[in-house]
């Protein structure tokens, strides 16, 4: 394959060699943010992040690569193999200065780099083409915090493919999670169906945007007693994989996702033979950081303790600069950390080595890195502050990220869901509004595609681009340094911009039923062609209610209801499957039409009775044949 031409794997300096027991793979993704919907927000969103690194954005002061690698470790993991293409140099750099690469480390790292990944499939074609894996192995982004034991998980898969061969090929971790949790991403919600007794994924489906679920009646259908239908679960973006899954990324080139591969291997069950199971734990943590409000969620409980071991005081990183202390109220201090007279660390606050806080400063739910400045009489509440930051006099932070060295001036007031990119300059006195993106990237600068993924794009370009282009001091502050990046009117809105960051809005219920009804909608398969169309089914259906509801109001006998509603299928054309559905679903929903829409279940099933008896007696027609 090309790929395997132009891509190289190396063990990185420092780290012994020793026998493989189990292999993991990395897929390092270009933006460990959602995708833009457009190519104009891809850059901006890139350029809001300007020199951030995805797989070394600090989290809770430590590198999220850092808290992937100490999971794997702990799991049992010997080898791994880290697949990067974006900024490759300064992650290989931060491993090879980490515990990671000791020779003491029972965890072997190898670095595999190409210019050709664009994905993960591109990235298990070119396993597949290497012959990198001959065993299970894990597949894991760099942007997953966990603290689960997969050992159980993992012996699951091997029984399982022991029991029948080459049948199971991917195992999935979900972790039980109500709907609405803090840590739940929606752009993650999941809807699953599956076997009770065995675990087997029966249907898999994202629910962001919907009201309504689809469910193919083959699910119900087959010879499966227990279908269990859950939405309950977190996807913790864990997967145990068999050999077979990078082959079946070379077979099927339209997979580039994880989620190609379940919706494929789910539809072409009978005729591939393959089958995906899951694995549901209850107590343990695991999450996707998918953008900055999952960002914000797991810094949250880590701060807060529930992904023990992985606290800040713990220092599992073993770097010298990530000393803590931990005091009540989840207060953690570095070393060298000092605290002006009346100044307040409320609760949840990690600061670390080096920062000099002010006086009168009132600090809560808050991580503040190395080396910062903070003056007098500010306020700090979910505020993440990175290396190197300075904040003046006076300044309130709310909700916002402020990255390396970048400088927040006097009487600055930043509402919830800003963000400073690295070396960028407000205020002084100036108020930013909910959502703000500033950073030293001007917004209509335009890069070439080839260096989209270089290391070394747009490192100097900021300072020629200042020289044609000045700032703007309403956007920036007087004293300001940075370009207010917003959406293109004509292409693009700032909602669209803020999502791109923080994840999707709530949408509106008009808003959410209207797109539920086109996926809906789009869901219809090609093969019903030769089937009524949509319009004659709903005819259908209106005039089955009709025909219940006249039955009870008139007290029609069963056998009179049955020869009407068999003369409609025969006029409509409809098959005995669909005329089950559309009989299943009139009958559901027959007391919603004759009570007040807040009935409670008692009253509901109480209605519910008396119309839905009749099919279910041995004298109805038509669930014995018609």
């Amino acid at each position: 394959m090309e790929t395997s031409t132009s891509s190289s794997t190396e063990r990185i300096p420092g780290c012994q060699q020793r026998s493989r027991r189990m292999l993991r793979v990395e897929e390092a993704q270009q933006f460990i943010w959602q995708k833009p919907a457009s190519e104009k927000q891809r850059r901006g969103d890139k350029r809001a992040k300007n020199k951030a690194k995805p797989a070394l954005l600090p989290m809770a002061n430590v590198a999220m690569i850092d808290y992937t690698l100490e999971f794997l470790t702990a799991t049992g993991v010997e080898e791994t193999f880290v697949f990067c293409c974006w900024k490759s140099a300064e992650i290989k750099e931060h491993l090879q200065k980490s515990k990671w690469c000791r020779h003491t480390s029972p965890n072997t790292v190898r670095f595999v780099t190409s210019d050709l990944y664009r994905s993960l499939g591109d990235v298990l074609r070119d396993v597949d083409a290497k012959s990198l894996v001959r065993s299970d192995f894990i597949l894991v982004t760099g942007d997953v915090v966990s603290n689960l034991n997969i050992s159980r998980a993992l012996e699951e898969h091997k029984l399982r493919r022991k029991m029948e061969k080459n049948v199971s090929v991917m195992t999935m971790i979900f972790k039980e999670s109500s709907p609405g949790h803090h840590a739940r991403c929606k752009e993650d919600d999941i809807v699953i169906a599956m076997d009770s007794a065995t675990n087997r994924v029966l249907h898999y489906q994202r629910t962001q945007g919907l009201k309504r679920f689809r469910f193919p009646m083959s699910l119900f259908q087959n010879t499966i007693e227990n279908v269990e239908v859950r939405h309950d679960l977190l996807d913790c973006h864990i997967s145990i994989c068999s050999p077979q899954v990078a082959e079946l990324f070379t077979d099927n080139f339209d997979y580039q996702t994880r989620d190609d591969f379940v919706r494929g291997l789910l539809v072409n069950e009978e005729i591939l033979g393959n089958q995906i199971h899951m694995h549901v734990t209850t107590e343990e943590y695991g999450a996707h950081i998918c953008n900055l409000l999952m960002y914000e969620a797991v810094c949250s409980d880590i701060i807060r303790r529930w992904v023990y071991p992985l606290t800040p005081e713990m220092n599992f990183t073993d770097d010298k600069n990530q000393n803590y202390t931990h005091s009540k109220h989840n207060i953690y201090r570095g070393v060298d950390v000092s605290l002006g007279h009346g100044s307040m660390l409320k609760e949840n606050v990690l600061i670390g080595q080096g920062t000099v806080i002010g006086s009168n400063c009132s600090i809560m739910n808050s991580v503040i890195g190395q080396n910062c400045r903070i003056g007098d009489e500010v306020t700090l509440d979910g505020a993440f502050l990175w290396d190197g930051v300075h904040v003046a006099d006076n300044v309130q932070i709310h909700h916002s990220v402020i990255c390396d060295e970048a400088e927040v001036k006097e009487k600055v007031k930043l509402k919830p869901h800003c963000v400073l990119s690295s070396q960028v300059v407000v205020g002084p006195d100036i108020t930013l509004s909910e959502g703000t993106v500033i950073s030293l990237h001007p917004p209509d600068e335009e890069e070439e595609d080839d260096d989209q993924f270089s290391d070394d794009s747009g490192v100097n370009k900021e300072e020629s681009k200042v020289k044609l282009k000045g700032y703007n001091k309403k956007d920036v502050g007087s004293e300001g340094r940075g370009y207010l990046w917003k959406a293109d009117d004509k292409n693009e809105d700032d909602e669209e911009q803020r999502q791109s960051l923080w994840g999707p809005a709530m949408l509106s219920e008009e808003e959410s039923e209207s797109d539920s009804d086109l996926s809906m909608g789009s869901e219809e398969p090609d093969s019903r062609a030769a089937s009524p169309q949509l319009d004659d089914i709903k005819v259908f259906q209106n005039e089955v209610l009709g025909t219940l509801q006249r039955g009870e109001e008139e007290n029609i006998s069963c056998d009179n209801l049955v020869l009407e509603i068999n003369s409609l299928k025969y006029a409509y054309n409809i098959s005995l499957n669909e005329m089950m559905q559309v009989l299943s679903k009139v009958i559901l929903e027959f007391p919603l039409q004759q009570l007040d829409a807040n009935l409670d279940s008692q009253n509901y099933f109480s209605a519910l009775l008396p119309v839905s008896a009749a099919p279910f007696d041995s004298s109805w027609g038509l669930s014995s044949g018609v």
